[in-house]
């Protein structure tokens, strides 16, 4: 399969397991470890927490955290010896492309609203806001496939 048809389908995958019901971080982290090869039911449970705004806290976007977990499959280090640039390089280059996609980092200034709230959860529901949400998914999934491959293909 070529990078680019690979990327793609990671994107592909993150997209529809969206739909399917699973939240935004859980999509990403598994469709770029599928992408990998890794098959596990801890993938999606490790990211939950992150789905939301890092649980409804307002913080970083959940698919862009599920992209960071699915780049440090690919390029983090398994022990202390280990080095981390590759990781860190990656996730700095992912994060900056994001905001630079959609705008912001952060779930509430994303979405507009505080998921924290019932109140943000109900504009959450009115305003379709779920379909923002899928497409922050798709690209961060995709971003985060072309960084793996870019960084995973250069001469170390």
């Amino acid at each position: 399969m070529t990078s680019s048809v690979q990327v793609a389908a990671t994107r592909r995958y993150a997209e529809e397991s969206f739909a399917s019901g699973l939240f935004c971080a859980e999509s990403v982290v598994l469709a770029l470890a599928k992408a990998q090869g890794i098959d596990s039911e801890l993938v999606p449970k490790i990211a939950t927490a992150f789905c939301s705004g890092m649980g409804r806290s307002g913080g970083a976007c959940g698919a862009l955290t599920g992209a960071v977990m699915g780049v440090s499959l690919a390029l983090g280090r398994s022990d202390a010896g280990g080095d981390t640039q590759p990781s860190y390089a990656a996730a700095q280059r992912l994060t900056r492309e994001f905001e630079q996609a959609f705008g912001s980092c952060h779930c509430h200034l994303l979405l507009g609203c505080d998921l924290a709230t019932p109140e943000g959860q109900a504009m959450f529901r009115a305003k379709r806001l779920a379909r923002q949400c899928a497409r922050y998914t798709g690209g961060a999934a995709e971003m985060a496939a072309r960084i793996i491959e870019s960084t995973s293909s250069q001469p170390g």
